[in-house]
């Protein structure tokens, strides 16, 4: 096996055996195997973009570069407002690595989102407060001085330590 029949990880690909059957079926298939540099170029690139960008920006993946023009893909339009603040950063670090980009633009897709085990720790479910928590709540709903301005605070704070106590 020479060093280009080796199989090699995409990076960007969220399962690395996947991967590495995609890249082995390209070199398999002639016509197919033509795909395989710009894959790879557009693998590298994703790399690049990751490495730049700060990690909120991990959810950003690089579509295309052509003539210059860098398209990146972000979940929402609040990413992408503050994506732009980060462009002339991106385009001058990309260039610095030998990317030819003279402008970055940037497609809103919604279907986009977060990566699975991002989103999983956003449920509430999986907000859980420890007993010494539940415990200092439950203190200060005893320790607030009953008055009218206090009393829908002191019972928010009872149902809270009372349901957390439940779980």
């Amino acid at each position: 096996m020479t060093s280009s029949d080796k199989p090699f990880h995409i990076y960007g690909t969220r399962v690395r055996r996947t991967s590495i059957e995609a890249t082995d079926f390209l070199r398999r298939n002639d016509r197919l195997a033509s795909l395989l540099p710009a894959a790879s170029r557009m693998a590298s690139l994703q790399k690049d973009v990751r490495l730049i960008l700060p990690p909120m920006y991990a959810n950003c993946e690089a579509l295309a570069i052509q003539e210059g023009v860098l398209t990146l893909a972000v979940p929402s339009s609040a990413v992408a407002a503050k994506l732009k603040q980060q462009t002339p950063k991106l385009q001058a670090a990309l260039q610095k690595k030998g990317w030819q980009v003279d402008s970055v633009r940037i497609k809103i897709q919604v279907g986009r989102s977060l990566p699975a085990e991002a989103s999983a720790s956003l449920k509430p479910s999986s907000l859980e407060l420890p007993p010494t928590a539940v415990q200092a709540f439950e203190e200060l709903g005893d320790a607030l001085p009953a008055s009218p301005q206090n009393a829908e605070l002191i019972a928010a704070i009872r149902r809270l330590a009372e349901k957390r106590k439940k779980r």
